[in-house]
């Protein structure tokens, strides 16, 4: 790592708060029109995996805490629709009583071959959804609590200038730096200041969603960044930012390639196509790495139930092997939401970089 001294920390950091405000914002907005409700259906005769896993890994309207005596403990949370002749309304997820009764001309609706709740007006007409759901809770809590780390980042930087860090301060400014000389600096190159505020909030919300998601109590377990609305949301910033901050070289080298000119009907196609090819690919990998972490835990936590159906002793010995896999995992997955964060944050400053890459 560099040794170079992070006088521009305060900088950095304010410049990040701005840019993970305006990213959060945008986010939310842009996902929660789509995003679909999960439970547990009302009446469960036999452990059935599959319905278990995928009810875990997919939004829902409540967030479940745990189940006593077959009857499920769960925070509702805020069901925000807007209809264009009735208006807004704006009520708990409680009200649906698990999506049995209406209310206000909304249910939720069982999909049996989605393993989730859909929200549902009663008449079949069209509507907006901004409900909070699990998933965007979980990113409004992420975020206030990396905007109250760099807030008081921040204040420390002003009230300790050119003092040694203290506190978080000694946490943050190591990965700030890591981020700056290990991933901007090399991938984008002279023009990385740039970049670097929106590299420094990717990452950061990247990493920390990662983290909450292997927590399997609230307020943790959601599976956000294992949410294919969400990746593509991030992918899509840095396809905006790549496209909007090519210099003529980069577009030269799209449009009218070093090449005979008889090749490029076959060559710009491909070039154009990878434009979106790379944002594109970024999103399946984060969301395939995550979505696969948390269905491989839960796969085994189901042999438990699985074996313990067929006789009590095996499943006792299975759960055995299936906790010990499951905490191993847990801690590998530590491991993996950094790395996951890196990798996504260094293949954005490696388009970036290539985006604004002089002639030589």
């Amino acid at each position: 790592m560099s040794k170079t001294p992070i006088n521009k920390g305060l900088t950095e950091i304010s410049v990040l708060k701005y840019s993970f405000s305006l990213i959060f914002f945008l986010l939310f907005f842009l996902i929660s029109p789509s995003l679909k409700a999960e439970s547990e259906p009302a009446h469960k005769e036999k452990f059935q995996p599959g319905k278990m896993i995928m009810s875990h890994v997919k939004d829902a309207y409540d967030w479940h805490i745990m189940d006593i005596n077959g009857k499920a403990i769960s925070i509702p949370l805020p069901v925000i629709v807007y209809h264009p002749e009735r208006g807004f309304d704006m009520f708990l997820s409680s009200k649906f009583h698990h999506g049995h009764e209406p209310y206000k001309g909304y249910h939720l609706v069982y999909k049996e071959n989605q393993f989730r709740y859909v929200l549902e007006s009663v008449d079949g007409s069209s509507f907006y959804n901004f409900s909070l759901t699990k998933n965007n809770t979980s990113i409004v809590m992420v975020s206030i609590i990396i905007m109250l780390i760099f807030f008081s980042v921040a204040k420390a930087y002003k009230r300790r200038e050119g003092m040694a860090p203290k506190g978080f301060q000694s946490l943050i400014e190591p990965i700030i730096l890591f981020v700056r000389d290990e991933i901007a600096k090399p991938s984008v190159g002279k023009k990385y200041e740039t970049f670097l505020p929106f590299l420094l909030t990717i990452f950061f919300f990247i990493w920390i969603n990662n983290l909450f998601g292997i927590i399997p109590f609230f307020p943790g377990g959601a599976n956000v960044t294992g949410n294919i609305s969400i990746t593509f949301v991030l992918a899509l910033f840095t396809l905006v930012i790549t496209i909007f901050s090519g210099n003529k070289v980069y577009w030269k080298h799209i449009l009218l390639p070093d090449v005979p000119i008889w090749m490029y009907p076959i060559l710009i196609p491909i070039e154009i196509m990878g434009i979106f090819l790379k944002p594109f690919v970024l999103m399946l990998r984060l969301f395939a790495n995550i979505l696969a972490e948390h269905i491989i835990a839960l796969g085994f936590f189901s042999l438990i139930f699985i074996f313990g159906e067929t006789s009590k002793a095996v499943g006792m010995s299975v759960g055995v092997f299936s906790v010990l896999f499951t905490v191993f995992m847990g801690l590998l997955s530590i491991l993996v939401t950094f790395i996951q964060a890196y990798v996504f944050t260094l293949l954005s400053a490696l388009y970036f970089g290539m985006a604004t890459e002089e002639h030589h």
